[in-house]
């Protein structure tokens, strides 16, 4: 296996070059856009510091292998399904513990400078990729609003939509789908909001039209289609923590030395390759967040 230097893996080796190159005109002619190619110019993006020189996964890999149980807990359901999710018009509502609550449509959103962000992804299950997001840190939106001083936590919501969400129907969990992080959690540079997957829009199987990225916590910390963002002095219900509460906790950190009850967490399968790889604490991203949880048990607050 070839293994290329981080100084030889260019944007254009992520995606094919002529698509690369031609974003506008691949965003045109592709089949279901969310919005249209007029709104779209921000996505593409500028690079980013934040980005690993880890290659890519396919776009394929990427859009075909999906927790999505809205739309099915199967993992190729959210790619069969998602399509039925009716994306625009799309706002998410911002307030709770603010000085300026208020509504934001994604057409305004897309206005905000885009990145291109590469970022490992570590599922709970015990499997990972590398993928390209387009987005714009959560920090960004949050300065919108003013978080007051009594906003210690930020809760975010699922849109809830039984009609065009089949998976709904099979009351895996309680919908809609809830997750939180603490208020310096959500500020943190790294924490972004996508957008955009491999310099296109983003598809509706990975949470179109806009989702959370939290590259240091277990993937299902990353909110898909958002629809409500609150500002809370009191930490918030989270799905998965409400279901199963000794094997999911708020934090969820990435952390090869507390395992799952059920499996270890101290490999990965990185999805397209057949022998595992070791965990990395934070998935890889101690040294920009570990000082968050200094002096805490991160056996205690998993």
């Amino acid at each position: 296996m070839l293994i290329r230097r981080p100084a030889d893996i260019l944007p254009s080796d992520i995606t094919p070059e002529a698509v690369y190159l031609n974003r506008r005109q691949f965003m045109a002619g592709a089949a279901g856009l969310l919005l249209p190619v007029s709104a779209l110019a921000a996505l593409p993006a500028r690079k980013s510091p934040y980005s690993t020189a880890e290659q890519a996964n396919s776009r394929s890999d990427i859009t075909s292998y999906n927790n999505y149980y809205e739309f099915g807990t199967g993992k190729d359901e959210p790619a069969l399904y998602a399509g039925r999710l009716k994306t625009q018009p799309w706002n998410i509502v911002v307030d709770g513990e603010v000085e300026k609550p208020r509504s934001f449509g994604m057409e305004e959103l897309l206005k905000y400078p885009q990145e291109e962000r590469i970022y490992r992804l570590r599922c709970v299950e015990g499997w990972s990729m590398v993928i390209p997001w387009i987005g714009f840190p959560l920090a960004s939106l949050l300065a919108q609003v003013r978080p007051t001083s009594k906003a210690k936590y930020v809760a975010f919501e699922t849109a809830l939509r039984p009609g065009e969400m089949p998976g709904v129907a099979r009351r895996v969990l309680a919908w809609p789908y809830r997750e939180g992080l603490r208020i310096d959690e959500a500020m943190h540079p790294l924490t972004i909001l996508a957008v955009g997957l491999y310099g296109d829009v983003l598809p509706k199987q990975n949470g179109a039209p806009i989702r959370l990225v939290v590259p240091w916590k277990y993937g299902f910390k990353s909110i898909k289609a958002i629809s409500r963002i609150r500002l809370l002095e009191k930490q918030p219900a989270t799905s998965w923590n409400l279901a199963a509460p000794d094997e999911y906790g708020f934090y969820s950190n990435v952390n090869p030395a507390v395992d799952h009850p059920r499996w270890s967490q101290a490999s990965e399968r990185r999805i397209g390759e057949f022998l595992k790889r070791k965990t990395l604490p934070f998935n890889g991203y101690g040294t920009q967040v570990a000082q968050l949880y200094r002096g805490m048990d991160l056996v205690k607050n998993f």
